[in-house]
């Protein structure tokens, strides 16, 4: 599964590329900060029955941040974010959300399974598949099965919170016998794509914070 750092490479990049003119350090660490919080529910494995990839893997929690956000702004008649941040924190708010949703949520589900709409619907789901363009079948792709047949869609079903067990570093799942003390891995990086993405990631993000304003990419400028 993709390690924290992973998840924040690419939560840096999107904010690189999404944030604008209201990329700052105090943006950025809004966006971070709020895609490093995902991964803290592997510590409720310690005190519940589930926990890791369920209580802030899930699209539950950033679907009801947008819902807040669209209300706030469009529902009241003074929205809370624009009184206090103006467009900055309108914009920063949904980066943010999307952030969550893409770098902290699917990035795990493309190695691993993810409880997707916990706590409305307890069932873990796995996504797999491919594409492909062949000169004799055409476009052929199996993430979805269209044909019918019988086939399990995807994603695919997997088992609920009693059925599936995922172990961390954090919690490593009980030790075959009562003396062995079981290996705590906390992955860092798991593959070369992930390695290119981290490396991708820091250096866009590093760059793109660095650059100096420029003149006409100022709210003054335009008016």
């Amino acid at each position: 599964m993709p390690s924290t750092i992973v998840h924040l490479a690419l939560a840096g990049l999107l904010a690189a590329a999404l944030l604008g003119r209201a990329l700052d350090k105090r943006s950025l660490g809004v966006v971070l900060g709020a895609v490093l919080v995902i991964d803290l529910d592997s510590f409720i494995d310690l005190v519940a029955p589930y926990g890791h990839r369920v209580v802030f893997h899930n699209l539950v929690l950033p679907a009801a941040a947008g819902g807040l956000v669209l209300a706030d702004v469009y529902l009241r008649e003074h929205s809370y974010i624009l009184d206090r941040w103006g467009s900055w924190g309108y914009r920063v708010a949904w980066v943010t959300v999307l952030c969550y949703v893409v770098a902290g949520v699917l990035l795990d589900l493309t190695d691993g399974v993810l409880n997707l709409f916990w706590p409305l619907h307890d069932q873990f789901y796995a996504l797999e598949g491919s594409i492909e363009l062949s000169d004799q079948r055409g476009l052929v792709q199996t993430f979805v099965d269209l044909s019918g047949g019988g086939g399990a869609p995807t994603p695919e079903a997997v088992g609920t919170t009693e059925d599936v067990d995922i172990t961390t570093g954090v919690d490593p799942g009980q030790p075959d016998t009562p003396e062995e003390d079981p290996e705590r891995v906390f992955p860092v990086i798991g593959s070369t794509w992930e390695l290119l993405l981290f490396l991708t990631g820091t250096a866009v993000t590093v760059t793109r914070l660095s650059l100096p304003t420029l003149p006409d990419d100022s709210a003054d400028s335009r008016e």
